[in-house]
């Protein structure tokens, strides 16, 4: 199934949200937030962790711990974070409700001091002025047509690096440009592309 599917309520959707048993999750995060805009520092700086933790796991793993993520990196409210000290980082190695990788959490906290060097805006800025025309891009009709990696994102993920942000490649630069709406990558006949569109008029 690499096209839309059409599930009991008979509402066209992307097929990856059907990947689990627990498709609910999927499904609720494909249908309210993944290619909607998503703006703000802190909100950004949210989701570049999330996607930089999700490296190497499903994103089910991810979605499900959200709360203890919420709840152990202060809200990712950026100024907060970069406050945290060595006595942080080891209770966060031992807060199961988290994933607890030592390096992506030093990368964490060493991405906040960063975040929070920055004027007000300024991440948001940032990460927005490599939105693509979005004109210009072609429409997919299956994931096979979804790319993993653009030259956006590859440019995103080398300026991000430039100025000190770890754990953001390519790859999961792009998976952050998906997930907060600087690209539409919903199929065709997916419910929510239409959605996002109309908002976006």
């Amino acid at each position: 199934m690499s096209g839309v599917v059409r599930e009991p309520d008979g509402v066209p959707r992307c097929p990856w949200g059907m990947e689990s048993p627990q498709m609910a999750d999927y499904r609720a995060y494909h249908d309210t937030e993944w290619g909607r805009p998503v703006h703000g520092d802190d909100a950004l700086f949210e989701r570049m962790t999330l996607e930089a933790f999700q490296s190497g796991l499903s994103w089910l793993t991810i979605l499900r711990r959200r709360t203890g993520f919420r709840a152990a990196f202060a809200g990712f409210r950026i100024p907060e974070v970069a406050r945290f000290t060595d006595a942080d980082a080891e209770r966060l190695l031992a807060d199961p409700g988290i994933i607890r990788n030592r390096a992506k959490i030093a990368a964490t906290l060493a991405n906040a001091e960063v975040a929070a060097a920055l004027a007000p805006g300024e991440l948001d800025g940032l990460i927005w002025s490599y939105a693509p025309d979005r004109a210009a891009r072609p429409v997919p009709r299956t994931v096979d047509e979804v790319p993993p990696v653009t030259p956006e994102s590859t440019a995103l993920a080398k300026d991000l690096k430039k100025r000190g942000f770890r754990f953001v490649g390519p790859t999961t630069a792009y998976a952050m440009m998906q997930a907060c709406g600087l690209v539409n990558d919903h199929l065709a006949d997916c419910h929510v592309r239409r959605a996002v569109e109309t908002a976006a008029r």
